[in-house]
């Protein structure tokens, strides 16, 4: 099973899901966000080889891959070369897929990167679809997204077959008893092993530290001066890092989906488990029923698959109780998917698991043919180098009450992921919380949404506090669903593409309802 809600991106859930203002205005953007297509005047990177630093994009036309098909002509593509080591920049190189729509203006300002999230999520696939969500954007910018490393088509990883994921489906992800135990962790210690022997070297380089030393190459290669940056979800924790390495080259960047930077592996785990109840309260709000009712008849069907899987529609599969919570999660994402979770609960208690299992072959990224995507490979390689914390199986055992009275339904699920996600992994990791502090740096806006299940909105004012004064704005959306912009909302879309286009961002504070 793949992270539950390790910061997945808002507009893959939404395409899994779919087969009043207050406040002011504030002034200016501080330094010179205008100057970003600078070419080859652009700020160099420090320290980066003179072939690096000055190597000329071959854009192209984008090729289908066996995952999706090839975009339309308005669509480039192109390889970025950066150390595969940024320790050592003049060793091994690695390339990274990039992916982009020229402005369709005159007036432009120059690149503006997106990263979905995951970590692990694709740019090079995600970025045409999102397209429509930024036409408001695409005026004034070159729509660029990419493959981060040890993503997809920037030197992917697979670490385990389509069998063995499938097989790995029969593993209780909260065991219990000492046997299910000792086969959670064998699993977890497995999973990594396949990383090491699919990723070689490559498993101690593909941090968020790294690819945001990336980002700082991608910007100058683009010809831009500053890096203007859209981050969503787990894409937030990388825009914050990217900020505190280069507070001198941020531009106007939009954080949206915030994770906390101050929560450690326990915390984040503890923080979803409180978004994800919270989103599932409301949900049970809006179809009439009361949530500590509800909450209980979900976590009574989940016992109940624990002990006795459902069967499906899916010759030779059954809905166990892993499987089912996956597919509970995925229509939170969205308030668009709550209908679809009505259906497959109710499905599920008439004794036909096959609809809750068709929105967790969504999130898993399974298709008709089983054949399972790998961003779940990738979250893993990512999250697991960036987190130092390795809970053990006594620290979990002693938290999980405090969990299961958080959320009756996410709780014990949650917990026990900190034991096994990064268990006896082959690569330690690098920080207990990473570092966004950026003193000095042009105003960032942060967008915190109410609702928000997989990144809860306390995250996103600890963020703007961690960046510093003067640099972290925050704006408040109270609605559903992760994330903000492009969900609805017609006062957050317009200060954010205001912020964007013109360069000034809204008074820290501002809400829309």
């Amino acid at each position: 099973m793949a992270r539950l809600v390790r910061w997945t991106a808002l507009t893959a859930a939404a395409a899994l899901l779919t087969s009043g203002c207050s406040g002011g205005s504030s002034g200016e953007d501080r330094g010179d966000g205008d100057r970003s297509s600078a070419g080859p005047s652009a700020a160099a990177p420090s320290g980066v080889p003179e072939a690096l630093a000055s190597q000329a994009l071959d854009w192209g036309r984008c090729k289908s891959t066996a995952d999706s098909p090839a975009p339309g002509d308005d669509w480039q593509c192109a390889t970025l070369k950066t150390p595969l080591d940024w320790s050592d920049p003049d060793g091994e190189t690695i390339g990274l897929a990039l992916i982009r729509a020229k402005a369709a203006g005159d007036d432009r300002v120059g690149s503006l990167l997106f990263n979905f999230g995951g970590p692990g999520s694709s740019g090079v696939s995600m970025m045409p679809s999102y397209a429509d969500t930024v036409s408001s954007l695409h005026e004034r910018y070159d729509l660029v997204s990419w493959d981060p490393r040890g993503v997809a088509a920037s030197e992917g990883v697979r670490c385990r077959s389509d069998e063995a994921i499938e097989d790995a489906e029969s593993v209780d992800s909260t065991p219990d008893t000492p046997a299910e135990e000792q086969a959670y962790l064998k699993d977890a210690a497995d999973f990594g092993k396949g990383c090491q022997k699919n990723a070689g070297r490559l498993m101690a380089h593909v941090s968020t530290t790294d690819t945001a030393r990336d980002m700082d190459l991608m910007r100058h290669v683009l010809g831009d001066e500053r890096l203007h940056y859209f981050g969503i979800s787990y894409g937030t924790e990388l825009g914050g890092v990217y900020a505190h390495l280069f507070p001198g080259h941020v531009g106007r960047v939009v954080l949206d989906a915030v994770v906390d930077p101050t929560a450690d592996t326990m915390g984040h785990a503890e923080n979803q488990a409180r978004g994800f109840q919270r989103a599932l309260d409301d949900y049970l709000k809006s179809t009439g029923q009361e949530p500590e009712q509800g909450s209980r008849k979900i976590a009574d069907l989940l016992e109940r698959l624990d002990a006795e899987p459902l069967p499906t529609s899916t010759p030779g599969r059954k809905l166990t109780q892993t499987l089912a919570l996956t597919g509970i999660v995925l229509p939170l994402y969205s308030e668009s998917g709550w209908p679809s979770l009505t259906s497959a609960l109710e499905r599920a208690e008439q004794g036909d698991g096959s609809e809750l299992l068709a929105l967790a072959d969504g999130y898993n990224e399974r298709d008709d043919a089983g054949h399972y995507g790998t961003t779940s490979h990738s979250q893993r390689l990512i999250s697991c180098l960036d987190d130092k914390q390795r809970p053990t199986l006594e620290e979990t055992k002693k938290l999980l009450p405090k969990f299961e009275k958080v959320s009756p339904v996410f709780g014990a699920f949650l917990g026990w992921d900190t034991a096994g996600w990064c268990h006896d992994w082959p690569v330690a990791g690098q920080h207990e919380t990473p570092e966004v502090s950026a003193p000095g740096a042009n105003p960032i806006l942060v967008v915190g949404n109410t609702g928000d299940p997989a990144t809860p909105y306390e995250g996103a004012r600890r963020m703007a506090d961690e960046l510093g004064k003067d640099v972290g704005v925050v704006l408040t959306w109270k609605g559903e669903g992760h994330g903000a912009y492009g969900s609805g909302s017609d006062c957050v879309d317009s200060a954010v593409n205001t912020y964007l286009l013109k360069g000034t961002a809204p008074e820290d504070g501002k809400v829309c309802s």
